[in-house]
């Protein structure tokens, strides 16, 4: 195991290498003057020449690129072309509101997705599946954006319980979590239900129940260990997903995220942050899949990694 966690950790440079790369080229190519942006839209053609100097964007594209990879590998990200702080004050003041969001959202939408899985598959095309099913289809179809409109209309305009905006007690993580976690919820409630299935096909299952063990007790004891394995796979692409896809939703409720960041940084065309962010949500999808192949092993001792 302490091999194959070295091997992955050192498969991270690689991977981060070809994506900044990628993202250093996706950014120099958005349509718009930076510097221009930067200087004001009555600024002089000297005064953006000066700009433009000023933020290094006068030098070569590879020269620009060995110079940004450079400072990243120390965690400087230079400044923020719109604010001009540190690009990674920027970050840390907005990482948290997404992270707290993410984990609410995924904390509710697997436990739900988990049960409505299980009961779909124990009562398998009964009614209660069906009503699951149908459920799960509807939180896939239905966009966040309209979603989260909708739990604003009816909460907080019509019923006026709950706030829009802003991420200052818990009452204000309950729409944005809602919205971002139903497709989650959907997603697991479906994967979970197709696992279980297979599972309590198996042979082991027979047997339990014919050595006069409860339903609960085959189901839960028996069926749920050993169908979470494809499932936790699910969760930890989903949570990476939840991460760099919260930017809709943060959007909508005016969320002090890094989605919002992100959305702010591509309007003013403020290439560090956007290459910042980019290489986080990067860096997250990746230490994620590694937190799920580790899982794997604790979840079934049986599988070894070599």
């Amino acid at each position: 195991m302490t091999r194959y966690l070295a091997g992955r950790l050192l498969g991270l440079v690689p991977t981060l290498l070809i994506v900044a790369v990628l993202v250093f080229l996706f950014v120099h190519l958005l349509p718009g003057d930076p510097a221009r942006l930067a200087a004001g839209p009555d600024a002089g053609p000297e005064t953006v020449e000066l700009v433009r100097r000023d933020l290094g964007l006068d030098l070569p594209l590879p020269q620009q690129f060995v110079r940004f990879f450079g400072h990243a590998l120390r965690g400087d990200f230079g400044l923020s072309i719109r604010s001009k702080r540190p690009v990674a004050t920027e970050i840390a003041e907005r990482f948290w509101p997404t992270l707290l969001l993410t984990v609410a959202a995924m904390a509710w939408s697997v436990l739900l997705g988990l049960a409505l899985g299980m009961a779909c598959a124990v009562w398998r095309n009964r009614w209660p599946d069906r009503v699951g099913m149908t459920l799960a289809v509807s939180g896939i179809s239905l966009p966040s954006f309209a979603l989260g409109m909708l739990l604003m209309q009816l909460f907080s305009v019509r019923l006026g319980w709950l706030p829009t905006v802003g991420a200052d007690s818990w009452r204000h993580y309950v729409l944005p979590s809602l919205t971002l976690g139903a497709g989650v919820a959907a997603v697991m409630a479906r994967f979970t239900r197709s696992a279980f299935i297979d599972v309590l096909q198996e042979d082991y299952v027979r047997t339990a129940r014919a050595k006069g063990l409860g339903e609960p007790m085959v189901v839960v004891k028996h069926g749920l260990r050993n169908a979470l394995i494809p499932v936790v796979t699910m969760m930890g692409l989903q949570f990476g997903f939840l991460l760099g896809g919260s930017i809709v939703v943060e959007v909508v409720f005016n969320w002090p995220g890094m989605g919002r960041l992100l959305v702010d940084a591509v309007e003013m065309r403020d290439y560090p942050v956007i290459q910042a962010l980019v290489l986080l949500f990067s860096l997250e999808f990746i230490l994620i899949n590694l937190v799920v192949d580790v899982l794997y092993a604790i979840i079934n001792p049986t599988i070894r990694f070599k």
